[in-house]
């Protein structure tokens, strides 16, 4: 065969995977060496998301298969029995494309019933941003599927330390950096008339002018402590309208409890008592962080709060424990989910100002860096993967 028949398959599972992934497949779909072929499934293809799949074709990418995964409802079976879905028909999908390696994202699990189908079906997986620790069954997911993977792209040089002491071979773990911090370096050339643009077509609630000072809200459900997801949404939206700041309020990804901060918006905006709160869905990833580098402070416990933030410099209010234990910049103040804290901190990071640009997640030129590995990468790779003996 020739090289160009060398096939990669990408699972694109949600908008956070697309996002992460994006400039390492612009930069292999310029290769010659390398079919990309994305599958679709879980919250991508999801309409009260933004369906990241329309958007992943807009940007000129041939998406191979939309494959239903996702199993309605607000609690943590379900997010069990949505990955024995994606395990059954990622496998079902694999048989169909015969790739000759496959590529998840991060720690959802979706990630995990991604990982699960290729190991079981012989297929190996390269994992990208594996050796990170956070909080919730994140990292459980991160870790195990960091087990089944025989390839590893990490952000950080501490994330690749981990792996190695999980018994990964040091031949298979490259630090890349994080593929999204290419998309923050990108974003801050794109001119605010475009965000401002998008934020009128896309958003409901009061105008939200960018020339002035403006929060983003951006707050995911802690999945250990989900029952607790509606108050804490609530508590949060009391203290930004105390505030008294434009705020844009995004919705949350796909987890049990994001029904319940879903309900929280929708009363709060329903209410009609706030002014000021403008709500969207989804953004385009280089519209959404050109946005972050606009707005004077992020609220919530997304880990872009963590990682692209860092880069450019934008204060940040990181709420409870999510993001617990990962590696952060001097632009991030925790705090928990008391109001009074949550108060603070936001005053705290409204005086700050702008922070300096960090590298600690990458400087901007992972996908390059990524494509090039993917390139290299045996066409007969070993697939008896043995634990590493440092």
């Amino acid at each position: 065969m020739s090289s160009k028949n060398r096939r990669l398959l990408v699972a694109i599972t949600a908008r956070p995977s697309y996002s992460r992934i994006r400039p390492a497949i612009e930069a292999l779909r310029d290769s010659s060496d390398i079919s990309v072929q994305l599958v679709c499934s879980g919250s991508a293809l999801l309409d009260r998301y933004g369906r990241v799949v329309d958007l992943i074709r807009d940007d000129g990418f041939d998406v191979a298969e939309e494959i239903y995964t996702f199993i309605e409802g607000n609690e943590p079976m379900n997010m069990a029995l949505t990955t024995a879905n994606t395990i059954q028909h990622t496998a079902s999908a694999l048989r169909r494309l015969s790739p000759n390696w496959v590529m998840t994202i991060a720690d959802r699990y979706e990630t995990m019933g991604t990982a699960v189908a290729a190991a079981y079906m012989g297929i190996p997986l390269i994992h990208v941003q594996g050796g990170e620790i956070t909080g919730n069954i994140d990292e459980k997911v991160r870790h195990a599927v960091t087990k089944l993977a025989d390839v590893h792209l990490v952000s950080t040089h501490l994330s690749g330390q981990r792996l190695h002491r999980m018994g990964e071979s040091p031949s298979s773990v490259h630090v890349t950096g994080c593929p999204s911090i290419d998309l923050a370096r990108e974003a801050m050339h794109i001119p605010l008339e475009r965000v401002q643009a998008a934020i009128n077509e896309y958003g409901v609630g009061t105008h939200l002018d960018l020339r002035h000072d403006f929060i983003v809200a951006l707050i995911h459900p802690e999945t250990d402590s989900y029952d607790q997801s509606y108050a804490r949404m609530q508590t949060t939206l009391e203290v930004l309208a105390d505030v008294g700041m434009q705020t844009l309020v995004f919705w949350p990804n796909v987890d049990a409890g994001s029904d319940a901060i879903s309900k929280a918006i929708r009363v709060f905006r329903e209410s009609g008592r706030f002014a000021n709160f403008h709500y969207i869905k989804n953004l385009e990833g280089h519209i959404f962080l050109r946005l972050l580098h606009q707005a004077r402070c992020l609220i919530g416990n997304s880990s872009v709060g963590i990682r692209e933030s860092a880069y450019i410099g934008t204060p940040v209010v990181n709420l409870g424990d999510r993001q617990f234990g990962r590696e952060r910049g001097s632009n991030v103040l925790s705090a928990s989910w008391r109001r009074e804290e949550i108060r603070e901190a936001i005053r705290q990071q409204l005086s700050a100002g702008r922070y300096p640009c960090s590298t600690l997640y990458g400087d901007g030129l992972a996908g390059q860096r990524i494509a090039e590995i993917v390139c290299s990468l045996s066409r007969a790779p070993v697939k008896n993967k043995r634990f590493h003996e440092a």
